[in-house]
């Protein structure tokens, strides 16, 4: 039986790459959804739920991260690889923090690819070689370890705000895409504002690259 993956990236022609190179090196990897963002991934799990969902971390609207955390909140035992060009300890620790079974750099031959969607199918952790000291290092037996202060802080849906936020959309844009009223959305950039202490959108924007939430 083929593994399914469900594989999102906001850039058209990487997904293309990956699934072409995917499926010709293991005729057991079947790519059965493409998505741009997080939205989507979410949209294509409701249908037809995946083996192995492959995430960029970097992805406009709902980044890989946040992304993790609503899909194992629908489906607990869902088995996620976090995709990324970013090697930093922090971003590494939050994706298995989240729930990530796997992280692989957008560098890796496409060999080591295929072995993190065999591993991680079958209930292993997986991570590029480059960034397997961080293991090495201990984090992930310290994976509940307390997060960033302001980071713990805010709740899943702020963060989910706040990202959208930093890339410039207005409240009234965000409630609609969120399906929640304007009143809600202007309460929680209030509450995201309060709770970081940031009272300027320059300033959410710096503080959201800096905590890996966006790119720059």
């Amino acid at each position: 039986m083929s593994i399914r993956v469900i594989l999102a990236d906001d850039h058209a022609m990487v997904r293309n790459g990956i699934k072409i190179a995917v499926e010709l090196k293991s005729k057991d990897i079947q790519v059965i959804g493409e998505a741009s963002n997080g939205y989507e991934v979410l949209e294509m799990a409701k249908k037809n739920l995946a083996d192995v969902y492959i995430l960029d971390i970097f992805m406009p609207n709902l980044n890989g991260i946040e992304a993790i955390r609503k899909i194992i909140k629908k489906h607990e035992k869902a088995k996620i690889i976090i995709l990324s060009m970013c090697d930093e300890r922090k971003l590494v620790e939050e994706a298995f923090m989240y729930g990530a079974k796997g992280y692989i750099l957008k560098e890796s031959a496409i060999e080591e690819v295929v072995q993190a969607i065999h591993e991680v199918n079958i209930g292993r952790y997986f991570l590029s070689p480059k960034i397997s000291k961080i293991v090495v290092n201990g984090f992930i037996g310290k994976s509940q370890r307390k997060k960033n202060k302001y980071v713990a802080r805010l709740t899943g849906r702020e963060r989910e705000i706040l990202q959208l936020i930093a890339e410039g959309f207005s409240n009234k844009i965000i409630a609609k895409d969120l399906t929640i009223s304007l009143n809600t959305a202007n309460i929680h950039r209030k509450n995201i504002m309060r709770k970081l202490d940031i009272h300027k959108q320059a300033h959410l924007v710096r503080y959201a690259i800096k905590e890996g939430i966006i790119k720059a």
